[in-house]
């Protein structure tokens, strides 16, 4: 009813302020010298060319080319010139900007702070100024000068932001863009002479880059997620999200509930997501002496690893299951953490099984049971990090095949990828301009396959870009243009640009998908520029479907990913992005509001925006690791996994092999997909059922394996010695299906392997979100 009320005369004047109130736009980079100030300059020459008043005050352009031609015909407002320990600083010229009135002011520096005798101490002050007379503002910040970023950023490279912002001042902006750019893209930069303005040293180190990086990846993302909680609110949507976690642990006042806590924890900073831990008490019943102690340093704990605690109610054993599937509801959990029961089966029978009710009443939900191993291997903390294997083999004498594999790494181009949210964001846009620049340095760069689709910004950047002419091929009597791999080779250039890496091609080709043929070009020693959305990773396929209610159908292995040398995002909101569609700059004008209210809605966008941000931080974090660094934003991990994957011939048994895929990749752990066969033997092909299932897993980079029983009632015995086999260290599994009376005559396979594997992890991953996934998500 909220929607009916009557607005209070404060709220009207309040809505009548925000219609005067200027908009804030805030490009946010890693480093200094990431292009914040060129795209805020480009973005400013479109908005003029639309008819926007547009100035630029106190823009610094550190005198690059390429920035100072992206000033072109912008009025500048001097700013005002001022002198600290002999560096000259730029302020404002509020008062000449509020004389000039225009509609935008682009502006560098959002951390500056002014002169002494300024009427206001910070830019951040003159902003807001500008933006209450009505004038919107588009400025550039670094995420080393975010406060709360600064601290963290200090703690891991050193750097010591001369001056900062408060960290709440993003949730100021309209809108927040981060301008993502490699450590390989910076570092080029600066060999070239094109950051000679820049003061801090200690910024350009590899592995400093690349922390940065992936902290302004990590801000943004956290942003993002914000506002589709916030957009899911007020559509009435309750359920996951799909681009994220939230963890749940579940614990007692008992000496391993710290255990539980520290790996729910390990498990939230792996992930990058939130945790919350919950215990049961009985108010009526005072805690005994062991149990106040085990109750007051739980607390300390979770608050030591940023978690929330909460103690909820007790009536019986029976109605914890209930209670923890109501508060995962409640607060959007997506995993819940708890430890293997320690009945036994008689007691379970009697009792009831907390786990089993549990499972029952949240199918949505992921269940992650913790192995007690201090009883079989006196585990009781955590490892950190351990030698690498490079480390332990450095004097081994390499054989003849490992000569050949690395000669041909040496011999292999270099892969660049720009990966994007959606269609539209700006991909094959950049990926031109990374052609041109290199063109103009003298380098052979030539166009492979480009699709414009007939965008005017687009189709502008080609320049003077050579292009291989496509193949042509003939399909049921129609003639159909793919690109062509083997000219490519054939003429030879240094670098290739390549649109679309996900393009399955025309039956007949000589490669089934366009990153096959990628993968060709870069063997014969030619490097590649390409383009790809999030949505086409694989193992991402199902996280996508829950998010849009649309399966994409064109995926790419998440190798292509860890193959390439750099992986760029290209970010753009999601308002944006729809006001490109609007203005036919995506999709003709006959296909725009179509997609607008299918994939490209509001909640989609954001989302899919997130999923990518988060992706690409993740995969920013596994290439720092591979630096050997001594910190990590996502902390260690245990000192060997080995993740086994039990599956059945049925259409969730795929999306149990990406979350495995994921799982197994985020451990750097092996990984091996198992099937049981009844009636057959041990090794025989699978049904002709589970060939897609072998493809999908052989794509991913695991093992397929088939293992033969003689009865539906031996399958868990099966699984569970070929897990013993494989030293398999945590299960995936998903959630039971069968009836009661069927799990009667030939055995709950998932109840028997829980049972049979307490010294293991196992991860149960949520039942298909197609049906009731789809409800809650409003999709």
């Amino acid at each position: 009813m909220e929607g009916f009320r009557r607005k209070t005369p404060e709220e009207i004047l309040q809505s009548i302020s925000k219609l005067h109130r200027g908009r804030l736009k805030i490009y946010v980079g890693p480093v200094s010298g990431s292009g914040k100030t060129y795209h805020m300059l480009r973005e400013g020459q479109l908005l003029l060319q639309q008819g926007v008043d547009v100035v630029i005050c106190a823009v610094s352009t550190k005198q690059r080319p390429e920035t100072l031609e992206q000033i072109g015909g912008l009025e500048r407002v001097p700013s005002i010139h001022w002198y600290r320990d002999g560096v000259e600083n730029k302020d404002l010229n509020v008062d000449a900007l509020l004389e000039r009135n225009p509609e935008v002011v682009l502006a560098d520096g959002l951390a500056h702070r002014n002169r002494p005798d300024a009427p206001r101490a910070t830019r951040l002050e003159d902003i807001q100024l500008l933006l209450s007379r009505g004038i919107s503002v588009i400025i550039t910040v670094n995420v080393y000068e975010l406060e709360g970023y600064t601290e963290l950023a200090q703690k891991m490279t050193g750097i010591v932001a001369q001056c900062t912002v408060p960290a709440d001042t993003l949730e100021l902006a309209d809108e927040v863009r981060l301008i993502d750019v490699t450590p390989e893209t910076i570092l080029n930069r600066l060999s070239e002479g094109q950051l000679l303005g820049s003061k801090d040293a200690a910024v350009f180190k590899r592995g400093n880059l690349g922390v940065l990086r992936e902290l302004a990846l990590r801000l943004v993302a956290e942003g993002v997620g914000e506002s589709l909680r916030a957009y899911r609110e007020e559509q009435g949507l309750i359920g996951p999200t799909g681009t994220g976690d939230r963890i749940l642990v579940s614990a007692q006042y008992h000496w391993n509930g710290s255990i539980y806590v520290r790996r729910g924890q390990q498990i939230a900073k792996r992930l990058n997501c939130e945790l919350m831990v919950v215990t049961f008490h009985d108010g009526k019943k005072p805690l005994s002496k062991e149990a106040a102690v085990f109750r007051r340093n739980m607390i300390k704990l979770v608050e030591k690893v940023g978690g929330s605690f909460e103690e909820l109610p007790y009536c019986n054993r029976r109605h914890i299951p209930k209670t923890i599937a109501d508060y995962a509801a409640r607060h959007g959990v997506t995993r819940v953490v708890m430890g293997h029961t320690k009945h036994t089966r008689w007691q379970e029978i009697w009792q009831g099984s907390v786990i089993d009710r549990l499972l029952k009443r949240a199918k949505h939900l992921d269940v992650f049971l913790i192995a007690d191993r201090s009883e079989r291997e006196g585990e009781r903390v955590l490892p950190a990090k351990f030698a690498s294997a490079g480390d332990r083999q450095r004097y081994r004498r390499l054989n003849e095949q490992e000569v050949t594999e690395r000669i041909g790494e040496i011999r292999r181009g270099t892969f660049k990828v720009y990966i994007g949210a959606a269609p539209g964001v700006g991909k094959t846009y950049m990926m031109l301009r990374d052609g041109n620049d290199l063109l103009r340095k003298g380098i052979d760069v030539r166009i492979g396959l480009l699709e414009t689709h007939g965008r005017r910004e687009t189709i502008a950047q080609i320049g003077g870009l050579p292009l291989i002419p496509r193949e042509r091929i003939q399909y049921q009597g129609v003639t159909l243009e793919e690109m062509d791999a083997e000219a490519i080779i054939r003429s030879c250039p240094e670098v290739v640009l390549v649109d679309e890496l996900a393009h399955t091609n025309v039956p007949g080709s000589r490669s089934k998908k366009r990153y096959e043929d990628v993968l060709t070009i870069l063997d014969a020693g030619i490097s590649v520029i390409t383009t790809v959305n999030v949505q086409h990773l694989e193992s991402l396929n199902d996280a996508v479907e829950q998010i849009t209610g649309i399966r994409v159908r064109e995926t790419v292995p998440d190798s292509i990913l860890q193959l390439a040398d750099e992986v760029q995002l290209i970010d753009v909101a999601p308002e944006a992005l729809q006001n490109r569609m609007r203005e036919g700059n995506i999709y003709a004008m006959d296909k725009v509001d179509q997609a607008l209210s299918n994939f490209f809605k509001t909640g989609n966008l954001i989302a899919l925006r997130e999923l990518a941000l988060r992706e690409i931080a993740d995969d920013v974090d596994e290439r720092l690791e591979s630096l050997e660094r001594k910190s990590s934003l996502r902390g260690p991990w245990r000192r060997r996994e080995s993740i086994f994957i039990c599956v059945n011939d049925t259409p969730h048994a795929q999306r149990l092999v990406r979350r495995g895929f994921r799982t197994a990749y985020r451990l750097k752990a092996p990984w091996c997909v198992n099937y049981v066969q009844v009636g057959g033997r041990s090794g025989e092909a699978p049904p002709a059922s589970l060939e897609a299932l072998e493809r999908l897993t052989v794509r991913l980079g695991g093992k397929f394996v088939v293992h033969g029983a003689e009865s539906r009632k031996e399958i868990a015995n099966v699984l569970s010695s070929a897990a013993d086999a494989a030293e398999a260290t945590q299960l995936v599994i998903g959630q039971s299906k069968v009836s009661w009376w069927d799990a009667f005559l030939h055995g709950a396979v998932v109840k028997k392997l829980i049972a049979m594997s307490r010294q293991r992890d196992i991860l149960i991953v949520a039942d298909d979100y197609g049906k009731e996934g789809d409800e809650r998500s409003g999709n």
